[in-house]
């Protein structure tokens, strides 16, 4: 059974397009008709394409991993901030940082000064600024709130980027593309699919459009985490005297060249084939 009906996507105007003049060629197979100069896009792949990429997100909440939402267009915002939220992952809904993913260290320090102004508020070294350095401070803060405040607790790069509006959003496609990041995405009449992995043929401008194709993503999520909650609770406990034979070998490992040492560094450095063999 599908995620969502073709009824329902009927109803949010998913089918709605661009005009036809300002098409992408590379669009055509997700493209229905043309009527009054609109093209009307085929809600039937939508649905298939809805599914695929719920399958595959669900794959990837269910293994702890995280999806980095993107939408800074106005009708966007607050719903992919609410479905992000309610599914515990990080999302951009501010201006894309730029070097977001392919300078992701010099991010995580921004994120790192936040923390550091928080405690110095907490510890009273705050106190003992003068006025004028309290307010520069406070307006730091609050910029970088307001920037990267929704990604603070992405603590290395996601596994999967999910974007709505990849023509406004082309610098997070090309940042994930250079790392081959999967890129999940709503995709218009007027966008180019060719660099998207996982293709949601739909309008993108239509708010119930980005409400009713991003209930159907979240809740797949929502059911990877659960899946995951599970297992984990029904995962028998390491046994207490197999576990420093454990640490042992996988010391051995590391000085011998076999694993790497930074485990976090070879999984932001390899996610993407890591990503292609669980699918297999």
């Amino acid at each position: 059974m599908s995620r969502v009906t073709f009824e329902q996507l009927l109803e949010a105007g998913s089918h709605f397009g661009h005009l036809k003049r300002k098409w992408n060629p590379a669009m055509a197979p997700y493209i229905f008709m043309e009527r009054n100069g609109i093209h009307i896009i085929d809600l039937h792949k939508t649905v298939a394409k809805i599914d695929d990429a719920a399958a595959a997100l669900k794959q990837i909440a269910k293994s702890g991993r995280k999806v980095l939402f993107v939408a800074t267009k106005k009708q966007a915002k607050q719903i992919v901030a609410d479905k992000a939220t309610s599914v515990g992952m990080p999302y951009v809904t501010e201006r894309w940082p730029g070097g977001m993913l392919t300078n992701f260290p010099t991010i995580r320090k921004a994120i790192k000064k936040m923390a550091t102004i928080d405690k110095m508020a907490k510890d009273g070294t705050f106190d003992q600024l003068s006025k004028r350095e309290k307010l520069q401070i406070t307006r730091q803060r609050a910029k970088l709130e307001k920037n990267l405040g929704s990604i603070a607790d992405l603590l290395r790069l996601p596994s999967a980027l999910f974007i709505v509006d990849v023509m406004k959003e082309h610098i997070a496609v090309a940042e994930a593309n250079r790392l081959g990041i999967p890129v999940f995405a709503m995709v218009d009449t007027n966008s180019n699919p060719n660099d998207i992995d996982f293709v949601i043929p739909a309008n993108d401008d239509a708010t119930k459009s980005i409400e009713v194709v991003l209930d159907a993503l979240c809740t797949a999520i929502t059911e990877g985490l659960e899946e995951k909650k599970v297992e984990k609770t029904d995962a028998p406990a390491e046994n207490e005297e197999e576990a420093p034979v454990r640490r042992e070998r996988k010391a051995k490992a590391v000085k011998k060249g076999i694993i790497a040492k930074d485990d976090e560094a070879a999984l932001n450095a390899n996610i993407a084939s890591k990503f292609v063999k669980e699918e297999e």
